[in-house]
């Protein structure tokens, strides 16, 4: 069972080194890696906004995190990794879920997704709306899959 948490103060490290292996899962060598390592940061200032979460298995180990930042009017699925030896077992899920009540609990009603494209396949099954290719915010000239999920859809107000 997976049981999602806010992050605590002093975890950003330890949630860093968790995107960097995730994100490493895909194959990337290590020039792509360096390049994208400040946007794969988790900061202890979201974590203390209560701005990111957590995902813990049964045995108290952390397999994910999340975060939500500001993107103008809309949330931003900031980052969103999950260990690579948890992946196609629910996390994930479970954090989308858990970032977008986030998301509508801080008065958001859209959110915005920059999604690495071996991701974006997850976000469509998630609900997300393909919106077009953007610029990535780490490597200049690479394009990425933009997506928008309505936070407003299936809510009961």
């Amino acid at each position: 069972m997976i049981v999602i948490r806010p992050a605590r103060g002093g975890e950003a490290a330890g949630l860093t080194a968790l995107c960097l292996r995730s994100k490493a899962h895909w194959g990337y060598d290590a020039e792509f890696m360096r390049r994208c390592g400040p946007s794969l940061t988790v900061k202890e200032e979201g974590i203390s906004e209560g701005r990111v979460l957590v995902a813990m298995d049964e045995a108290g180990q952390t397999v994910g995190t999340v975060s939500i930042g500001r993107d103008g009017d809309d949330a931003e699925l900031a980052l969103m990794f999950v260990e690579p030896a948890a992946m196609g077992g629910g996390t994930g899920r479970k954090l989308f879920e858990a970032a977008a009540a986030l998301a509508r609990k801080l008065g958001y009603r859209r959110m915005t997704i920059l999604a690495d494209v071996n991701a974006a396949r997850f976000y469509e099954r998630m609900g997300a709306r393909f919106l077009r290719n953007a610029p990535s915010d780490a490597i200049p000239g690479r394009l990425l899959p933009l997506y928008e999920y309505d936070l407003t859809a299936g809510v009961q107000p």
